[in-house]
């Protein structure tokens, strides 16, 4: 009896280890070539497959190799934010195939088929599965899809209404106007100093965001903005590596550091929903806010519950907290990018600094700009567009294929990324001109639409329904925070500057925008 019951073990335990070995051999070897070889028989050129790890370490090489050396002072910047891609559509065309670990990933830089991407009739698109560590960051909206997509973008869009951002330019002023006067104290009598305007971005956002979003100031924001960068540069080092199953739950440095983080980071938003929980309940605050807006939907919710209605419209205090890391980190980022590289462009471009500032001036004189006012700018939202075309918040954007879909002629199966990349469509030639490399807000004269042979060709905040839900708020935002720095300031860029761009989530300066200011 004990030899066949050790017996048993043994052959299951083999069997077990079987199964194992080949679920690992499908994964990383038998799928991967199947899918390559299907895309490749349709004419698809690309890399070969490289067990594992596929392109993993070509791409970080490229990266390091372009991060390593700055640029020169011009606007050429695909082959620094993305080398391994810009190197690949070089060699293999538009539509062409490379490999994130064992994942084949297709690269769809054509407008006519992006915009297939994004409208996704059939449904079979959805956004990919991310690196566990990647979605420490934020499981909010960004990363749901289908219905829950749809539900949650729901409640959130009528905190983004065109008549509740009016009521939020106030606050923007405040922010804008309190920025406005450490620059003054900066200058001081001399007239004129240099500024790090990435930092100090930083601080105008946060503001802006706590203030419109949460009804509280910078000070109270800033832990969870100063824990959400370190966050950010360690979820970096996560996406540079092949994610293997289980590894976020060794007690590596780096593992222990994120979840950590990821506690606080938490707890410090749990605090402020409590808070305004309490004071909603008594009569202290309203929901005016983005956070308001999303408790008193969770409050009638409570109610539909207890009415015994369906438990797939609750919006948890868990799903708030996510909401809230997304909107704290994604506003934060987005035009604090927008704004340093307009600031760099027209330190670069001065005639167009002169047109913007005239241009403010003529219409808001030396007031401070108001809703109306803001929404007469044309030449100052040229600006803007051509600052996102040349320099968009995000480099690249990524799909996954849940089911096999038809993109034009091409039968993609399901199990391939799809990479929209953002940079390189803003800057090709077929799609702008021989001038694309070149800063033209002329461009932008007749409106988004007519600016370039394609209307898909410009997309820096997404396209079709998954266009992101905070546009409005970020464009409003920036051009409040420009129309005051121009009313004030001149500026060039400083001897200091190394002109650097890199992506580290969002594209940002790597070595920080010096600005020399000049007090008017």
């Amino acid at each position: 009896m004990e030899e066949f019951l050790s017996m048993f073990v043994i052959i299951s335990s083999s069997l077990l280890l079987l199964s194992w070995v080949v679920r690992i051999a499908y994964t990383i070897w038998w799928k991967p070539m199947k899918l390559g070889k299907e895309l490749k028989q349709q004419g698809i050129k690309g890399t070969p497959y490289k067990l594992l790890y596929g392109d993993k370490k070509e791409q970080r090489r490229t990266m390091k190799e372009a991060c390593s050396k700055p640029m020169n002072l011009n606007h050429h910047t695909a082959p620094r934010l993305l080398p391994f891609v810009h190197q690949t559509v070089q060699t293999h065309g538009k539509i062409s195939l490379f490999w994130n670990g064992p994942t084949p990933t297709l690269i769809i830089s054509d407008a006519e088929l992006m915009k297939e991407v994004y409208t996704n009739k059939l449904g079979h698109i959805r956004k990919p599965r991310v690196n566990p560590l990647v979605r420490l960051l934020s499981k909010g909206i960004n990363s749901l899809d289908g219905k829950e997509w749809a539900k949650r973008r729901r409640m959130i869009a009528p905190a983004f209404h065109i008549e509740k951002l009016k009521g939020m330019v106030p606050a923007f002023s405040t922010s804008c106007s309190e920025m406005i006067k450490r620059w003054g104290d900066y200058v001081g009598p001399q007239g004129s100093c240099e500024l790090d305007v990435w930092s100090e971005f930083e601080n105008l956002t946060g503001d802006l965001i706590s203030r419109t979003a949460f009804g509280s100031n910078y000070v109270e924001g800033k832990s969870i903005f100063q824990l959400q960068k370190e966050q950010v540069a360690l979820v970096n080092k996560a996406l540079q590596m092949v994610y293997i199953p289980g590894f976020r739950f060794l007690p590596t440095e780096n593992n222990k550091r994120r979840m950590k983080l990821d506690k606080e980071i938490k707890r410090l938003l749990r605090d402020m929903i409590n808070r305004k929980e309490q004071a909603m309940k008594m009569g202290e605050s309203g929901c005016d806010d983005l956070l308001g807006m999303l408790l008193q939907f969770k409050y009638n919710n409570d109610i539909q519950e207890d009415e015994n209605d369906s438990k797939n419209n609750v919006l948890t205090t868990e799903d708030v907290i996510e909401e809230c890391k997304l909107f704290y980190f994604a506003g934060h980022e987005t035009t604090k990018v927008l704004l340093t590289w307009t600031m760099v462009v027209l330190a670069l471009h001065p005639s167009w600094q002169e047109k913007a500032r005239a241009e403010v001036l003529q219409i808001c004189g030396k007031s401070t700009p108001n809703f109306e006012s803001i929404n007469q700018f044309k030449i100052v939202t040229m600006i803007l567009n051509e600052v996102l075309r040349l320099y968009p918040p995000i480099a690249s954007q990524l799909r996954h294929t849940d089911k096999r879909i038809k993109l034009g002629d091409i039968s993609i199966p399901a199990g391939v990324d799809l990479l929209l990349p953002t940079i390189l469509v803003h800057h090709d030639t077929e799609l702008w001109g021989k001038d694309a490399e070149e800063f033209k807000p002329e461009r932008f004269s007749a409106g988004v639409a007519k600016a370039s042979k394609d209307q898909l060709a410009f997309f820096p905040f997404g396209w079709s329904p998954r266009i992101c839900i905070g546009q409005g708020f970020a464009m409003i935002e920036a051009r409040m925070a420009l129309a005051m720095i121009l009313q004030h300031f001149s500026f060039e860029l400083s001897p200091s500057y190394t002109h650097a761009p890199c992506t580290i989530i969002a594209l940002q300066p790597q070595h920080g925008a010096q600005i020399i200011i000049h007090k008017l």
